[in-house]
């Protein structure tokens, strides 16, 4: 969802239960531009380390640091 600034102001209550309630979000404009968006505020789950989550997740097959053939655009 997207509103002015204006709009946002007169119904900010409102819309910050609406945003908790159904996990929309959103984004307030002025003068046409996006300025802020309200998202729902979200616990991360305690216990649970996002630090080397996705270890094992990737695989090497080769050497990562040795040049390869292609040219790249910064090499013209």
């Amino acid at each position: 969802m997207e509103m002015t600034s204006i709009e946002f102001k007169s119904k900010c209550l409102e819309l910050m239960d609406r945003v908790q309630e159904s996990h929309e979000e959103v984004v307030i404009t002025k003068d046409g531009s996006p300025i802020a968006k309200l998202v729902p505020y979200e616990e991360l789950v305690e216990g649970v380390n996002l630090f080397g989550y996705m270890k094992g997740s990737v695989k090497i097959n080769d050497d990562i640091l040795k040049p390869i053939d292609e040219k790249w655009y910064a090499d013209i």
